[in-house]
């Protein structure tokens, strides 16, 4: 699999402002969303414009928790790749820097929303499509 993956030296900033923003937990938890939310918008990722890897570094059991299988599965439904693919890592970082520069984008013009309320307000949309 992989042992450590960094984010980009541009990211390293935006992780520690949005944890402070957010106050949802520490850096790994705005890394989980921010990877979630990058792939859950769609957006298949290039594997040729990764970024540098001069920022914040994660090992796998610290990104991840107890749910590494969870994240592995998500990218390689997204892709319709398997999960011992050699690239899965290349993967897991385009989407963790993409979700970042999303959430960043997101916050910078939406400055009262707190994490709590940008959470309720993504499940709320995901629900309403399928009727609940």
């Amino acid at each position: 699999m992989f042992s450590n993956i960094k984010t980009s030296k541009a990211n390293k900033e935006v992780v520690t402002l949005l944890t402070n923003k957010l106050a949802l937990g520490s850096e790994n938890i705005i890394a989980r969303i921010a990877l979630a939310y990058s792939v859950a918008e769609g957006a298949k990722l290039d594997i040729k414009n990764i970024a540098d890897a001069g920022g914040k570094e994660y090992s796998e059991k610290v990104l991840f928790g107890d749910y590494t299988d969870f994240y592995i599965a998500l990218i390689s439904l997204h892709y319709g790749i398997y999960a011992s693919d050699r690239d899965i890592s290349r993967y897991i970082k385009l989407h963790l820097d993409h979700g970042l520069e999303l959430l960043a984008n997101e916050f910078k013009n939406n400055h009262n929303t707190t994490g709590f309320e940008f959470i309720a307000n993504r499940i709320d949309q995901g629900l309403v499509p399928i009727g609940l």
